[in-house]
């Protein structure tokens, strides 16, 4: 993995064993961001709105969270069994798009959200040190119990980043969105 250059994730810059933690830290504020914004019925409708072509509401990418939280709650749990095996790949825009992402009830995907977390942050917490150099195969790449980890963090982040820009651009933004 390397520096993410548009949100400055530098997983070098973590351990493995921070990850569950880092996990569920960013899916809270990513559930205070939907249950926030769904609680104020005039500005609930923001959740739901694509703000340009291409890039997801977000619903969408809370949804996509939660699905990756989930699928790689899945790999590790496939590499802990079976190391060395085959993982699972997803196209996730085509999940997004088949589950209607933008019209989920922000409340019931921001608890489902912070399930799928805390089911992987819980999985990650059992990895004993020596594991997380364990690895699978995804689409012929190798990705270790760690890298699994770390990706997840940055997906966290990568996500929040893109929620708040697009909720701090929404025509009824206020200071401190």
């Amino acid at each position: 993995m390397e520096t993410c250059a548009e949100c400055g994730f530098e997983p070098a810059e973590i351990e493995a064993e921070e990850t569950p933690g880092l996990i569920r830290r960013f899916s809270a504020l990513h559930r205070d961001r939907l249950v926030g914004r769904a609680a104020d019925e005039g500005r609930r409708a923001e959740l739901r709105v694509r703000p340009q072509r291409g890039v997801w509401s977000p619903l969408e990418y809370a949804g996509h969270l939660r699905d990756v939280y989930a699928l790689f709650d899945r790999r590790v749990r496939a590499v802990l069994s079976e190391p060395g095996g085959v993982l699972e790949v997803i196209d996730h825009d085509a999940v997004v798009a088949r589950g209607a992402y933008d019209r989920l009830d922000p409340e019931a995907l921001a608890a489902d959200l912070g399930a799928c977390a805390d089911r992987l942050a819980a999985t990650l917490t059992g990895v004993r040190p020596e594991q997380w150099p364990w690895w699978g195969a995804r689409a012929g790449e190798r990705r270790t119990i760690e890298e699994i980890a770390k990706r997840a963090v940055h997906e966290s982040r990568h996500h929040l980043m893109d929620v708040e820009r697009i909720l701090a651009s929404s025509p009824g933004a206020s200071v401190g969105c």
